[in-house]
């Protein structure tokens, strides 16, 4: 089943158009997550070159979604707000509350039953508002919204902070308390500090044991928990073209674990098959401007990351990004990698090769 096919058809009738403006008036080039911040302004008038860290920007995001945990006090919020609808396509969804612990049948049946009242609440107040209800068993929330309403280009906020999941589809997704989330169904406006840009340039493709996980794992070793911290995470590059689009929302998935607003990957063939198979089949009978959802333009990145996508698989035979008890908590197993935050080599150690050269922070000019 396709969603929300009219504001999908909305949307992309004008992001084009949206995105010329922007161009008109910035007169600079643009990365896919300016692209989608700056059409998603809440007043078109406000437009102008916005301080990334720096300046507060009220946004407009296209949906909400929430998981059962935090959705209470957000719906209980949303009512004494007195509207008869959400403003955006808004839905609840019904697994945070369900403990793992014997099977998926006796796991949904003993929430159900300890969740009565709180699942009972949530469906009716969805009924009753016009927002969608995903019962318990329906389905992770991530990937729910990944198979069924993120789009690229798209803006969305969740009531999660693993909500950037749906930048596997290049959307700006952004994990919110439900405060957040009521404003943005309320139709009032969405305050955001303006996010710095962080450009992760990944080549090569993934070999041996490699996942998408291990690209994250390196790239945390790398900017450590806060490294991330008030800015979007862009991922491009031909690398990109290895991964999956669920491989992507994996990545865009734990982004959150360092610290990031977001994440996101630019539009590509792998997004197109998922997308296809998926139920938002019907994206490819609207005229949708594809071309502004893949674009990367390099030069306008704050801090550019390089990392060989072949990391996990280097020439010396060393493995994959191991974290656990078995690994040593955090430890780094490939041999002769360093971090670009650690101190130079001197002259007389062993050197590098070259795919570990590639791994270094640059400022642009």
């Amino acid at each position: 089943m396709v969603y929300d096919l009219d504001m999908l058809r909305g949307f992309y009738a004008s992001f084009e158009k949206k995105i010329g403006r922007v161009r008109a008036v910035l007169q600079r080039p643009l990365t896919l997550a300016e692209k989608i911040l700056y059409t998603h302004l809440y007043d078109d008038a406000q437009l102008k070159n916005y301080e990334r860290g720096e300046d507060y920007v009220n946004f407009r995001p296209d949906r909400v979604a929430m998981q059962d945990a935090t959705a209470q006090m957000a719906l209980l919020q949303f009512i004494n707000a007195g509207k008869d609808s959400a403003a955006v396509p808004s839905t609840v969804h019904c697994d945070h509350l369900i403990q793992a612990y014997k099977g998926a049948g006796p796991d949904i049946a003993t929430a159900t039953e300890t969740n009565r009242e709180v699942y009972d609440f949530l469906r009716d107040v969805s009924s009753r508002f016009g927002i969608g209800f995903w019962k318990p068993g329906a389905g992770i929330i991530h990937q729910v919204v990944l198979e069924n309403y993120a789009f690229p280009g798209g803006m969305m906020v969740g009531t999660d902070s693993h909500t950037p999941n749906a930048g596997g589809l290049g959307m700006v997704a952004i994990g919110v308390g439900g405060a957040d989330a009521v404003d943005v169904m309320t139709g009032m406006e969405w305050e955001l500090k303006m996010p710095k840009l962080i450009g992760v340039h990944l080549t090569g493709s993934l070999n041996g044991w490699a996942s998408p996980k291990d690209v994250i794992l390196k790239l945390a070793g790398i900017l450590t928990v806060k490294g991330g911290t008030n800015a979007i995470i862009e991922y491009f590059g031909e690398g990109t073209a290895s991964l999956s689009a669920t491989g992507k929302a994996t990545i865009c998935n734990m982004g959150a674990e360092v610290g990031a607003t977001t994440s996101l990957f630019p539009y590509d063939d792998r997004m197109a098959v998922y997308l296809r198979r998926c139920s938002v089949r019907s994206l490819w009978v609207l005229p949708v401007p594809w071309h502004e959802c893949g674009a990367v333009c390099l030069g306008v990145y704050q801090v550019r990351i390089f990392i060989p996508q072949a990391i996990a698989v280097s020439k010396r035979g060393s493995v994959p990004c191991l974290y656990g008890r078995d690994a040593g908590l955090g430890r780094k197993v490939q041999r002769g990698w360093h971090s670009p935050y650690e101190k130079k080599r001197t002259a007389g150690k062993e050197k590098t090769d070259e795919a570990e050269k590639e791994v270094r922070k640059e400022w642009c000019v």
